[in-house]
């Protein structure tokens, strides 16, 4: 079956696989729990309930270091009063409208947010000061800043300990900046590519990303924008906390798409089960699984989105500007996914196995793989849905009025009864044998006369009707008539025609019948020779004596009806 990109190829611009939202934490590993907090400072001579009197210069520090930066890069720091009041992108957005493109602090948030935090507890019973985990909210500044190889990218400070960092950078953005130093031009709408003059090259580029350069971006960016970790004997250890790849097919012109997302948008949100969505993210299902499961169909502002969801990862199907069919696997939690890779024990051995994935971001090459996987599944999946386009365009027409000749004929209403019941009569297989006359109307519709059916509006609809509604009421026999001179004896005959099983073939000639053996697909006779891929089929003529008044038929008998139309070539 042809996928989707094969079957609209002529309407397809180029398609593209790439990284989209990438979401980054950073810990610093000996002090990101309780434990590993209270070991460093016992280590230093610090009392345990003396934790809050040695983090607290450090968010000092840290204010004075962003009203620094935001003084030498002469930004202000914008005071986000309510989650609620705006979102952050928006007005970066408008920031970016009167900025020039380049690198560069951008802006800088500050709201209070929850945080992670400890607080000293005393064990009564083992006697053991300690300290635990608890959740808290604290100052966190965001540092919008523009990279010259990631573009628009943020760092997430928060001003408590353990400071968890949080980054954001897209992979289209990073790719744009690859297509412009090679000099390769494209159009860019937010995070998709509408146009771009070499796919392929593009394509070569966005599967190299670069996992160490950004690992260098990480470490300059913590330096930069979180300074007390300079304070511990630890650097930050960066793991992938939220990741999108996305396939996008990009369409040429939007009315070209609008069809074709309408029907397979709301005809996947019905089809794909639970089942079939273990199977394009490579899990199987079974009653162990205990997590949430299903689809869900969503109406924005933008247009639909098609999301299914297995726990942690989702894969999405929406269309931005009516212009890109985007395909995008989503993972909250990249162990999720399960490859082949090392396996460090803790005794020190080593092993090769399939195993979680790791969260460290040198697994992006792995985790593209996979996710990429999953967008493969879920377009073959997609392909085999039916494109209702060619009979939604034969039905407007059959449907909307017709001028011929100066006459007005109306167009049938298929929910008429009337006019339903001359469809079908128009429709049977008796049509195809002979042409459609008053008296063959009359013995299906019940109650006509003969002048009333002479006044039915079908002189005009017929060529509609017997190549749109005889796919599905065809005759059980065909012929083909043509005089002796156009023929001669051993002349090859061929026409196509879907031929099903259990066929009789037969050749008439004045008032000579030559019939054939019964044949089928597996077995064909030599008189007879049939195309499994193209349908075609040739009969070859006996070689006999025919006189110039003779006419020459040939008949396809079947015990069933055929279901697509035949059409009767050329002699050749």
């Amino acid at each position: 079956m042809p996928s989707l990109i094969e079957r609209y190829a002529t309407k397809i611009a180029g398609t593209l696989s790439c990284f989209d939202r990438i979401v980054v934490t950073g810990t610093m590993p000996g002090i990101c729990y309780g434990d590993g907090m209270a070991a460093y400072l016992r280590a230093n001579d610090i009392r345990i309930f003396d934790y809050p009197k040695h983090v607290e210069p450090m968010r000092d520090e840290l204010r004075e270091n962003a009203e620094r930066i935001a003084a030498e890069s002469v930004v202000d720091i914008e005071f986000i009063r309510s989650s609620k009041a705006f979102r952050k992108e928006d007005r970066i957005k408008d920031v970016l409208r009167g900025r020039e493109d380049s690198p560069g602090l951008v802006h800088i948030f500050s709201a209070m947010e929850p945080c992670a935090s400890f607080y000293p507890w005393h064990d009564k019973t083992t006697h053991k000061t300690t300290l635990k985990h608890k959740d808290g909210k604290c100052l966190h500044y965001y540092f919008y800043f523009i990279d010259k190889d990631f573009g628009l990218c943020y760092l997430r400070v928060p001003t408590w300990a353990p400071f968890r960092l949080q980054f954001y950078c897209n992979g289209h953005n990073w790719l744009a900046a690859k297509l412009r130093s090679e000099g390769i031009s494209f159009v860019q709408m937010d995070n998709t590519f509408t146009s771009i003059d070499d796919w392929g090259r593009a394509q070569e580029l966005a599967n190299e990303f670069p996992v160490e350069a950004l690992h260098r971006v990480l470490d300059n960016a913590a330096k930069a924008f979180c300074p007390v970790s300079r304070h511990f004997p630890y650097t930050y250890h960066w793991s992938i906390m939220q990741c999108e790849w996305a396939y996008d097919i990009v369409f040429r012109r939007q009315g070209d798409l609008r069809p074709i997302y309408e029907n397979i948008s709301r005809t996947a949100v019905h089809a794909v089960k639970c089942d079939n969505v273990a199977t394009f993210l490579g899990r199987k299902l079974d009653g162990r699984y205990k997590d949430e499961l299903g689809n869900d169909f969503h109406t924005r502002v933008e247009g639909t989105r098609v999301k299914h969801h297995m726990g942690p990862v989702s894969i999405k199907m929406y269309d931005k500007q009516s212009l890109v069919l985007r395909i995008e696997t989503t993972t909250n939690d990249v162990t999720f996914f399960r490859h082949y890779r090392t396996v460090e024990h803790r005794d020190g051995t080593k092993e090769k196995k399939i195993a979680p994935m790791q969260k460290a971001i040198y697994s992006l090459p792995a985790l593209r793989e996979c996710m990429e996987a999953a967008n493969r599944r879920y377009l073959e999946f997609v392909s085999g849905m039916e494109d209702p386009t060619a009979g939604i365009r034969d039905v407007e027409k059959l449907s909307n009025p017709v001028k011929k000749d100066g006459r007005n004929f109306p167009g049938f209403n298929l929910f008429n009864q009337n006019d339903l019941e001359l469809i079908i009569a128009i429709s049977r297989g008796e049509c195809n044998i002979s042409d459609i006359t008053n008296k063959h109307l009359r013995r299906h519709l019940l109650g006509k006369t003969s002048p009333q059916v002479s006044r039915l509006p079908i002189s005009s609809r017929c060529p509609l009707l017997l190549t749109g509604f005889a796919r599905l009421f065809f005759p059980r026999a065909i012929k083909m008539t043509t005089t002796a001179d156009a023929i001669r004896s051993g002349k090859i005959i061929s026409f196509f025609v879907f031929i099903p099983p259990n066929l009789f073939v037969s050749v008439h000639i004045g008032n000579l019948c030559k019939k054939t053996n019964r044949v089928s697909n597996q077995d064909i006779e030599p008189s007879l020779r049939l195309s499994s891929f193209s349908n075609d089929a040739e009969i070859a003529l006996p070689k006999i004596n025919i006189k110039s008044s003779d006419e020459f038929r040939i008949k396809l008998f079947s015990a069933t009806r055929l279901t697509t139309p035949s059409y009767i070539t050329n002699d050749r």
